[in-house]
């Protein structure tokens, strides 16, 4: 079996079981937030805010967001990996794109947990 670097799993079994794992949590995340929409009544800016200000909200909207980084890496690797054959001008984008998730990720926690 041929290991790679730079994917983010060991293996396409690995990367398959990641992304499916991504997916569950971006899935139960948009029925959180659905579910929160459906039950809230008229929204307010206070009801909205007092909802992402609960610790439960703030993980799971963490993980949500690190699911779509992992999601997205895992994609562009596999794109990049089909059809950028230089293997120069491969690594330069992958260096690209890891630098935009890490921006993504730390701009994203900042948001989440920020005042």
């Amino acid at each position: 079996m041929v290991s790679n670097a730079s994917a983010l799993g060991r293996n396409g079994i690995h990367d398959w079981l990641l992304l499916r794992a991504a997916a569950l949590v971006m899935t139960l995340y948009i029925l959180y937030i659905i579910g929160f929409l459906v039950m809230s009544g008229p929204l307010t800016y206070d009801i909205w805010r007092g909802f992402f200000a609960s610790p439960f909200t703030k993980i799971f909207t963490s993980l949500a967001l690190l699911s779509v980084l992992i999601h997205g890496w895992i994609g562009m690797w596999q794109v990049l990996t089909d059809y950028v054959k230089p293997i120069a001008m491969r690594l330069l984008l992958q260096l690209v794109i890891v630098v935009a998730l890490l921006v993504y990720a730390i701009y994203g926690t900042v948001v989440v947990w920020g005042a």
